[in-house]
């Protein structure tokens, strides 16, 4: 595979919801272990632009799209889970942060863990009326730290299996 279609798929699997930036990294740093020829900087920089770029859409169209779509027959049932899953994340952020709610967001979608990112984390944003910059600061914020930990996280792993 060329460098090239490698770094397009960083970028595209950085997209993927749930899977995002998280899956991005260990499957460049995966590569990069492997002999090919890919720049980490480069992978980092576009794997978060990807993880970044759904985020202003998911913001200003995501809740109203999921409204619009919870009680339609085939897709009623997945659109109710992202609506639950939205609003339970930001009640949870909410209830647990306070005045904080900003740093609360970059801590959510910045720590790796299962269930937390960008999609979810600017879903929950728009669902508790975030202010729009502040809630993309704080999710660019924890894109960036969520890369950072991934990466040390997966060259650990990496080096231990190579």
């Amino acid at each position: 595979m060329s460098t090239l279609k490698h770094y397009l798929m960083i970028f595209l699997v950085s997209m993927v919801p749930l899977i995002e930036l998280r899956g991005a990294i260990p499957y460049a740093i995966g590569f990069i272990e492997a002999g090919e020829p890919l720049n980490l900087t480069v992978c980092y920089l576009i794997a978060i632009v990807g993880n970044m770029l759904p985020v202003p859409f998911i913001y200003l169209f995501a809740r109203k799209v999921l409204e619009w779509g919870k009680d339609k027959k085939v897709i009623g049932k997945f659109f109710n889970f992202c609506l639950e899953k939205g609003e339970k994340g930001g009640q949870k952020l909410q209830s647990k942060a306070g005045r904080g709610l900003y740093y609360a967001l970059f801590l959510f979608v910045g720590i790796p863990l299962p269930g937390t990112g960008a999609w979810t984390g600017t879903l929950a944003a728009s669902i508790l009326d975030m202010d729009f910059k502040k809630s993309i600061l704080a999710v660019v914020s924890g894109v960036v730290l969520a890369g950072i930990i991934m990466g040390v996280v997966s060259a650990g792993i990496f080096s231990i299996i190579f």
